[in-house]
């Protein structure tokens, strides 16, 4: 049995796969927040996953843990993990001290590529992009079934590709980056708002008519099919799937960014040519793409490859 656990902002999840990579048990707690309460929070969660199936935490055959942040693969080491308020933890090592059993790590939007490929991938199918759009915007990518870090782990940051130089200033040091009007945290800045989900206020406001609600929202929808138009033209991949928190504004998302796509390829042959509108989903609501994708990164056959 492998368990991969999903460690969030607000909630780690935690799955357990039989040998056919089913889901056989699920559980989700509250993530602690700072370097000790993040560790006590998942060690928490992996041993009530091993009293809910019965066996000991060291008898699992593998644990993989998925995580925001910049996750060196090999130590298990995670810096700039901002919202969890950790910075340089060596995560992999003292999990897997707690847990008995050897512990691996890697990038959260990293592992949800790998868990959709398996979960959503077309028979035949031996790509994908999963595109995450939350507070910041970045994909992780499945090439040939397997995961595809880069050179130097940064493959699939296209936030950080900047499409207006003259645009707002971004993290990263540049200006006008993808991220900057495709996320949760540029609705936030352009539509300043109490409402508790920002992005759902926006596209209220703009099916009510409000004027600027309206252009934000259109900017938003052209930019993240521009993110799905650089994924397919970079790389050709057989499908993108959406996922992170913007997504739960479900069917009227998917109908603007395929509305888009349609709208391109009608002015282009080249763009018809790629059938963009029809390679792009949905993460469907609850499903564990993370967590499942962290199981199968923590296999020992996984975690040394070069994809």
């Amino acid at each position: 049995m492998r368990v991969g656990v999903d460690i969030g902002g607000t909630k780690t999840e935690a799955v357990a796969l039989d040998a056919q990579g089913t889901v056989v048990a699920q559980l989700r707690l509250p993530t602690g927040f700072g370097a000790d309460a993040v560790v006590d929070s998942t060690v928490d969660v992996v041993s009530r996953l091993a009293e809910q199936v019965g066996v000991e935490t060291r008898d699992f055959d593998s644990i993989g843990v998925g995580i925001p942040g910049a996750v060196d693969v090999a130590s298990g080491r995670v810096t700039h993990a901002v919202n969890l308020g950790l910075d340089g933890l060596d995560l992999g090592g003292r999990l897997s001290a707690a847990l008995g059993i050897t512990v691996r790590v890697e990038n959260d939007v990293n592992a949800a590529a790998v868990g959709a490929f398996h979960l959503l991938g077309a028979p035949g199918s031996s790509s994908l992009a999963y595109l995450n759009l939350g507070t910041g915007l970045a994909a992780g990518l499945v090439l040939g079934g397997q995961l595809w870090r880069g050179s130097r782990g940064t493959a699939g940051e296209i936030g950080h590709i900047p499409v207006d130089p003259n645009g707002a200033l971004c993290s990263c040091g540049q200006h006008g980056c993808l991220e900057m009007v495709a996320s949760g945290s540029a609705v936030a800045r352009q539509w300043p708002t109490d409402h508790p989900h920002p992005v759902r206020s926006l596209f209220e406001a703009a099916d009510s008519g409000d004027a600027l609600a309206i252009e934000v929202r259109q900017r938003l929808i052209d930019n993240v099919a521009s993110a799905v138009r650089v994924l397919v033209l970079t790389v050709d991949v057989d499908a993108v799937v959406i996922g992170g928190g913007i997504t739960s504004l479900g069917q009227p998302l998917i109908a603007m960014v395929r509305a888009c796509l349609d709208g391109w390829a009608e002015q282009s042959p080249f763009i018809a040519s790629l059938e963009l509108s029809r390679r792009v989903e949905l993460v469907p609501p609850g499903l564990p793409a993370a967590a499942v994708g962290a199981a199968l990164v923590g296999m020992p056959a996984q975690v040394n490859t070069a994809h």
